[in-house]
């Protein structure tokens, strides 16, 4: 990949070492979730960005858990290794921190396993894996489980630093949605994540890149590797359009740099919300932003689903159904429909409440 015009020298293939200047939590105490706000400096990469972008976040491998892999392999981590398409090699160690993914084994990586393991009750087990009846079986399996966990699980398999990494795949940054307008913060890049914390395998797991902002990048310093991912999700050319914005949880991100936008070019379209998430008191995302704007009329409606805040659960979809002659009058007036967030669920929801609405 090379650079494009608008960020001149540095691409996914040749990061920029951003500053993170700002780490705040924006789920209150008591919630369920951890979501936090990220402000990363790019001043003097030359980085340019628009509303709807993502930014590219080359994350590193929590040291604790990279430590309990080397104790598992029975390695120092000085050992060198070559990743595939490097010149030089470079210590186990750093290796595994930096390039390579530790999660989501496959059924390849198990077979490596049975070939290696000396264990005569290992190779058993992971023949019986293997050659399971049902394939759910092995997938939910390998679903429960990190390279730790086979390392602990099939000790009889023994790696060289080498053969090890060469069952790993690598590292993938992550991409997150810009949460700032560029007219407001051309040289700050805002960031809306939710901190993956879970548990599978009787074992606490942690998602890499969220974990990474939130407990490991360093504070200003020149540090964070990051990227510009243009998309073809943005707001209309024409500023007097209105706009409809569904949003709920992480997904509330764009829509944070839409508004901002939208308010810094004084556009004459209207603008309307839709946030939800669990509870009002301790999830409502960038809660005095939106209600400010909202009072002062900059924001022509906003309409919230909190699911949780009583008996039965509402969410996006049923202030839409709840509105849904208005939802159709601004749809007739030429209104865009935006929609951002958990395209496994709330996407197909909201698309089946629209359908619904206009039909």
């Amino acid at each position: 990949m090379t650079a494009d015009a608008s960020s001149p020298g540095y691409s996914k293939d040749r990061p920029f070492l951003a500053r993170l200047t700002e780490r705040r939590r924006l789920s209150k105490p008591g919630s369920g979730k951890d979501t936090q706000h990220f402000v990363v400096d790019i001043s003097g990469s030359g980085l340019t960005y628009k509303c709807g972008d993502s930014l590219g976040v080359f994350p590193t491998n929590d040291p604790a858990h990279v430590d309990a892999v080397l104790q598992a392999l029975q390695l120092r981590g000085d050992e060198p290794v070559l990743p595939p398409k490097d010149v030089q090699p470079l210590p186990l160690r750093e290796a595994l921190l930096q390039r390579f993914s530790l999660a989501q084994p496959t059924k390849k990586v198990l077979q490596t396993f049975h070939d290696l393991t000396a264990a005569e009750d290992e190779k058993a087990r992971l023949h019986n894996l293997l050659n399971a009846t049902k394939p759910e079986e092995l997938h939910a399996y390998l679903e429960q489980r990190e390279f730790l966990d086979l390392l602990e699980e099939y000790p009889g398999a023994r790696f060289t630093a080498q053969s090890f990494v060469d069952q790993l795949r690598k590292l993938q940054p992550r991409l997150y949605s810009i949460a700032s307008s560029p007219a407001c913060h051309p040289q700050e890049i805002h960031l809306t994540v939710a901190v993956v914390r879970y548990e599978t395998n009787n074992r606490p797991r942690i998602g890499v890149a969220s974990t990474y902002l939130a407990d490991r990048a360093p504070l200003h310093q020149p540090a964070v590797p990051v990227f510009v991912s243009h998309s073809h999700f943005g707001l209309p050319e024409d500023h007097s359009r209105d706009i409809i914005m569904v949003g709920p949880g992480t997904g509330i991100a764009p829509f944070r740099a839409f508004v901002q936008e939208r308010l810094a070019r004084n556009a004459s379209g209207r603008m309307w919300v839709f946030f939800g998430d669990q509870r009002r008191a301790f999830d409502y995302l960038y809660e005095e932003e939106w209600e400010t704007w909202h009072a002062g009329g900059r924001l022509a409606r906003l309409d919230l689903a909190f699911s949780r805040d009583q008996a039965h659960k509402i969410y996006v979809q049923d202030r839409m159904q709840e509105h849904a002659a208005e939802l159709w009058a601004w749809l007739q007036g030429g209104a865009a429909f935006y929609v951002c967030g958990d395209a496994k669920r709330m996407a197909k929801d909201v698309d089946l409440a629209l359908h619904d609405i206009i039909a």
